[in-house]
């Protein structure tokens, strides 16, 4: 076993990256990196499959890489697990970059293909100078004490044990063994941020200090202790703050995380609460000072809101809430729905709704169900519109005088600004308000004596039994 195998095999055992008897991935591009990885590795004697991902996006170079990890696998007795990708198509169907796309294509996979064939982790071939680039990157960005830590050893199941070696000593070990590797051009450069990092930056500190690379390794590695530590703490405080995952009001996609307000003023420091929850969510530095500020403001920040190329976060009333854009924009984009009588309507794959009218009987007893309401039929005139409430809808609140702001009546009932884009209102021909679905229905078409006919309103869950 050579000084490399030897720092890695430490490294693993101190980390404890690898189970006994485990299976393990290797994420095997073909270049130095990941070439010394699975030797390395089986040397050591894990027990490895490798993976290897063709995004098309290199030319002949992407078939020459693919072909090189064939032939390299079919030599060290190894199974290689293959995978083709349209890259480019995946990115404008996203609507991601090309690297942010070839990085959600690699991950899911790997996961995929660890759930396959049972494996217990994906080795990765970060190594030292990748972090040391990684801090920098974070540095310029503004990051926090995460972005500073630099990267993990171990993410879930992803495995990185490299990390204790650096880019030359990759180099040095493949030059010892004789063996040969592929180099993407495009690492070759300086377009990217990080490859300029790399050419110019690092060698620039090094000019400074000649140990400039490992002293950012191991500050990255006191700042990964202090995390370890700070998280310890933050269980307890995220527990007081009330952050959930989701909210119980409404349904369980509705909101990514809630974060009540009190608890978060009242941490020792709010600022780093709000930068360790929302930095999850890609809120970070000078947004994270403003949301800061909104709240300590006189009006406790209400209604602000901020969008990123992901979420949208807003500071309700008590709390703050991260939402999906994705799902928002499915639900803003919602048509309305028209339905010309009665009868039984579908609106997409997941809601129905039942429309039916009857001459009322003697025994008749108006719904007090907000899941089934039951209206004057000779006041509720014909279309009717399923559609999103829009700004400045009113309507009158049944057993209310006058009519009222549906925006004011949602915040009285104490919903949020998400809940509040989600609601549904249905109208009749002359744009009338006659119920806001799920909450309260319009005290000009309710049942009096004089009533004759009703007009029942029913909306269901497709495939769910109705309560």
């Amino acid at each position: 076993m050579n000084k490399v195998e030897t720092i890695v095999r430490k490294y693993i055992i101190h980390h404890d990256l690898f189970k006994n008897h485990g299976r393990y991935i290797v994420a095997l591009s073909g270049g130095a990196d990941s070439v010394a990885l699975l030797l390395i590795l089986k040397q050591l004697g894990v027990s490895l499959s490798a993976a290897h991902c063709n995004f098309h996006l290199r030319g002949e170079e992407s078939e020459r890489d693919e072909q090189f990890c064939v032939s390299l696998c079919e030599r060290l007795g190894i199974t290689l697990h293959r995978i083709h990708f349209d890259t480019q198509f995946y990115a404008r169907q996203h609507k991601v970059s090309i690297e942010m796309a070839a990085r959600d294509l690699r991950y899911r996979y790997f996961a995929q293909l660890a759930k396959d064939i049972k494996a217990d982790g994906i080795c990765v071939a970060h190594h030292r100078d990748d972090n040391v680039e990684t801090v920098i990157l974070n540095l310029l960005r503004g990051s926090g004490v995460d972005g500073l830590a630099g990267i993990a050893p171990k993410n879930g199941n992803i495995l990185r044990p490299l990390l204790c070696i650096g880019r030359q000593d990759i180099l040095d070990y493949l030059q010892l063994l004789g063996q040969n590797y592929v180099t993407d051009s495009t690492n070759l450069e300086d377009d990217a941020l990080r490859n300029r990092i790399r050419h110019h930056v690092i060698p620039l500190l090094e000019t400074i200090n000649p140990a400039a690379k490992e002293n950012i390794d191991q500050t990255a590695k006191y700042l990964r202790q202090a995390k370890t530590m700070l998280e310890g703490l933050m269980n307890h405080d995220r527990t007081d703050a009330g952050v959930k995952d989701s909210c119980n009001e409404g349904s369980a996609d509705e909101h990514v995380i809630c974060l009540q307000k009190q608890p978060i003023m009242k941490a020792p420091s709010p600022e780093f609460m709000l930068h360790s929850e929302l930095g999850k969510y890609g809120f970070h530095g000078d947004v994270i000072d403003d949301i800061y500020e909104s709240l300590v403001a006189k009006d406790g920040g209400v209604g602000k809101v901020w969008k990123n190329g992901s979420y949208m976060l807003a500071i309700d009333r008590n709390q703050l809430l991260v939402t999906a854009l994705a799902a928002l924009d499915t639900i803003q984009s919602e048509r309305p729905f028209r339905f010309p009588e009665e009868g039984n309507f579908n609106l997409g794959e997941s809601l129905k709704i039942k429309l039916h009218r009857y001459l009322r009987t003697a025994d008749f007893t108006p719904s007090k169900s907000c899941h089934l309401v039951t209206l004057d039929a000779d006041k509720v005139s014909f279309p009717l519109t399923y559609r999103l409430c829009e700004k400045g809808d009113r309507f009158y609140p049944f057993g209310m005088k006058g009519s009222k702001l549906i925006s004011d009546y949602l915040t009285d009932r104490k919903r949020n600004v998400v809940q509040k884009m989600k609601q549904h209102v249905i109208t009749d021909s002359q744009g009338e308000i006659v119920w806001l679905v799920g909450e309260r229905t319009s005290d000009r078409s309710k049942i009096t004596d004089q009533t004759q006919i009703i007009l029942e309103i029913e909306p269901a869950q497709i495939g769910r039994a109705h309560v």
